[in-house]
């Protein structure tokens, strides 16, 4: 069995990610300060080299406005 992360939706959920930062108007940066994190932390994130946890998931979909559902759906 594949790991997670290199999964089709895996990947399509870390599209989303990006596609809802940048729809935010939000820079990797600005995320990564309300985060209290490095930009390099919200990077690999979009890159697929982080797994986001479903807290982080959740604080992401806040920062967002989205529901957590666009984001597994």
């Amino acid at each position: 069995m594949p790991k997670s992360i290199y999964s089709k939706e895996y990947k399509t959920a870390v599209e989303k990610l990006k596609k809802a930062r940048q729809e935010a108007g939000l820079k990797q940066i600005e995320v990564a300060k309300k985060l209290g994190k490095p930009q390099s932390y919200i990077s690999k994130i979009e890159r697929g080299e982080r797994r986001v946890d479903i807290a982080e998931l959740k604080e992401l979909a806040r920062i967002y406005k989205k529901s957590i559902n666009f984001f597994v759906e």
